[in-house]
């Protein structure tokens, strides 16, 4: 049987044809349409919008931190500087994986954990296109590792930056401070648009205070980049403007002898220029390396610093507070005067001890024997303590407060660094907000010669004596003398605005600075050990602090105590009498008597300063004292 024939449907054919163009037609018209709709939001709608991510991708703007100002002593030492070094640096966005970067990095180079700590903080903190520092001071071996890795490394690269620099080390680093790695804290004091691009800031002393002048202003580079992120070229820039150099009154190598001098105690010494109130020394010590702490200190060696019970960190010029025991003496001989205390101008009987109406209780001098008939300048010169009971008694703690204030005790100075220490003049309103406890008599009687709830700073004794020099003269302490580009001689200088004592009676000071000259200069002054071959006229007063208190009988035996209980030795002097240059106070800590302790060194401090100040003291500097 033949097979069956199936006939074509030539027009049902045609149809399927047509409906399939027509389907295509319509999906390529779609599909034209969508493409147009895309083009025309791509190049008209979001044009702005595209053409700036596209500008972004290729040009950044990139800060340029400016250089940081410069630190010179006032005959032009350096004391801070910038050395060029080598940094790793990474750009947050331009790194595919961090974390894995982190890790491959620290293959190449070796990266402390608390450096990548510090960078993740920073990572949170800065704007993803910004270079943060990960490791400082790069050494050249490490620097050619990285070479040889860098094209592993997308978004990092090596910059040659400016590090901070303390050549004299520890003899400036409780004055000049050290800057540090810009931390939250810092964050918070700091425009973080200006220290966009800074990795370091001010942490303390000069460098901490005078921050915004040291800074200078930001500048910006826009910078072509390819698509690896690598620099192409510098198609803008916006130069920074330098931070402005630091002239200090501070005299650096009087600062070196003043730590010298100290030798194996600690303790402190301030000397000032009574005539603008410059601070020439500013000596604490022990005290420590400043370049330790710039790109961050180790953990081992800062527990070392901090742990030690030398406290090495701790600036005793400024924050340590100590009774000033006789020290004070001369001023409250002045104020005796002032208020017309009739023992000013008369005299009393010392046999050793004083004693207060219907009280059994012995105050004792510090010569168990007496100094039998004393007056203002035999009490002075030989520091008799019962002559002071007495004024103290009749003077009264109220009239000792607001007199000793204008002196600056318990009071901070205004000096231009941070940190200071108020110190301690008692009242009876101190005691009763301090102690919920009233005044007593004896009280009065022990601040009266620098003893009980008084305390002082090296700096405010500097400063009260600078005072005394002056003849009631007050110029606030000021450690920078002036600011701005020093090489062109185009600098500022900060204003002493000074202000006066305020004295009843000018001729009061003559019979107290009398007192304290005859104190270095008469054979029976406490401190006349210290003026053999002396070419100049020095006043001065020796003062000895317990660090803990005696029983009515008890004896002190120095050489039975161990050397932390022992007494501090303290003395106060200005030079030339007649016209005076540099104020001086010093603290040895459990030195014993401020004769023996702390006068030498103010001799051989002074001296070394009137050498350059007088040709005739020229000879004398170095010279033993006594």
């Amino acid at each position: 049987m033949p097979p069956a024939i199936t006939l074509k449907n030539k027009v049902r054919e045609d149809a399927v044809v047509r409906g399939r163009l027509l389907a295509a037609l319509a999906g390529i018209l779609v599909l034209l349409i969508l493409l147009v709709w895309r083009l025309t939001d791509l190049q008209v709608v979001g044009h702005e919008h595209f053409i700036t991510q596209s500008e972004n991708n290729r040009v950044k703007i990139v800060p340029e931190p400016p250089i940081r100002g410069l630190i010179y002593d006032r005959n032009g030492v350096l004391l801070a500087q910038n050395m060029a070094s080598y940094t790793l640096e990474v750009v947050p966005e331009a790194v595919p994986d961090l974390d894995a970067t982190l890790v491959e990095l620290g293959e190449v180079v070796e990266i402390p954990q608390g450096d990548v700590e510090r960078f993740r903080q920073l990572v949170s903190r800065k704007r993803s296109f910004e270079s943060i520092p990960l490791k400082f001071r790069l050494t050249e071996e490490e620097v050619a590792r990285f070479a040889v890795n860098r094209h592993r490394f997308p978004g990092t690269d090596i910059q040659a930056r400016l590090t901070r620099h303390y050549p004299l080390g520890e003899v400036t680093a409780h004055v000049v401070g050290y800057v540090g790695r810009i931390d939250e804290a810092a964050l918070k004091r700091v425009d973080p648009v200006q220290y966009s691009g800074t990795s370091h800031v001010g942490k303390t002393g000069v460098e901490r205070s005078y921050e915004k002048v040291l800074h200078g202003t930001v500048g910006y580079l826009h910078v072509e980049n390819n698509a690896q992120g690598r620099r192409l070229r510098v198609l803008d820039r916006v130069s920074p403007t330098p931070g402005s150099d630091l002239l200090l009154h501070l005299d650096a190598a009087l600062q070196g002898e003043a730590l010298a001098a100290l030798e194996d105690h600690t303790g402190a010494v301030v000397a000032i220029d009574p005539n603008n109130g410059g601070v020439l020394a500013l000596a604490s010590k022990p005290g420590y390396d400043p370049n330790l702490f710039v790109n961050g200190i180790d953990t081992e060696t800062y527990g070392e610093l901090s742990g030690s019970n030398l406290r090495p960190l701790f600036n005793r010029a400024i924050r340590g507070q100590y009774p000033p025991g006789s020290t004070i003496k001369p001023m409250v001989a002045l104020a005796g005067l002032e208020y017309g205390m009739e023992l000013a101008t008369g005299h009393t009987f010392c046999r050793g001890w004083y004693q207060l109406p219907n009280s059994s209780h012995r105050y004792r001098d510090w010569k168990k024997s007496g100094h039998g008939k004393v007056d203002l300048n035999w009490a002075i010169l030989r520091s008799c303590d019962v002559y002071f009971y007495e004024m103290a008694q009749a003077l009264g703690i109220d009239r000792m407060h607001e007199f000793m204030t204008r002196f600056g005790f318990g009071e901070r100075s205004g000096i231009d660094i941070a940190g200071e220490a108020t110190g301690l003049m008692p009242s009876r309103a101190w005691k009763r907000a301090a102690r919920n406890k009233p005044w007593y008599r004896g009280e009065t009687l022990i601040t009266g010669i620098g003893q009980g709830f008084m305390l002082t700073t090296p700096l405010q004794l500097a400063q009260a004596t600078a005072i005394m020099a002056n003849r009631g003269r007050i110029v606030p302490p000021r450690l920078v003398q002036a600011f701005g580009d020093l090489d062109a001689e185009q600098f500022t200088e900060p204003a002493a605005a000074a202000a006066a004592l305020g004295l009843g009676e000018p001729a009061h000071w003559l019979p107290v600075i009398e007192a304290m000259e005859d104190t270095v200069h008469t054979p029976r002054g406490t401190a006349h050990r210290i003026a053999e071959g002396m070419a100049y006229r020095m006043a001065g007063k020796t003062g000895t602090a317990q660090v803990f208190g005696l029983a009515q009988d008890e004896e002190y035996d120095e050489a039975k105590l161990k050397r932390t209980l022992r007494d501090h030795g303290l003395f106060i002097a200005f030079a030339p009498v007649e016209q005076p240059l540099i104020a001086v106070a010093v603290v040895v800590e459990h030195g014993g008597g401020g004769s023996t302790s702390a006068a030498p060194i103010a001799r051989r401090i002074i001296d070394h300063y009137l050498a350059r100040e007088l040709p005739g003291a020229a000879d004398m500097a170095g010279k033993p004292a006594g």
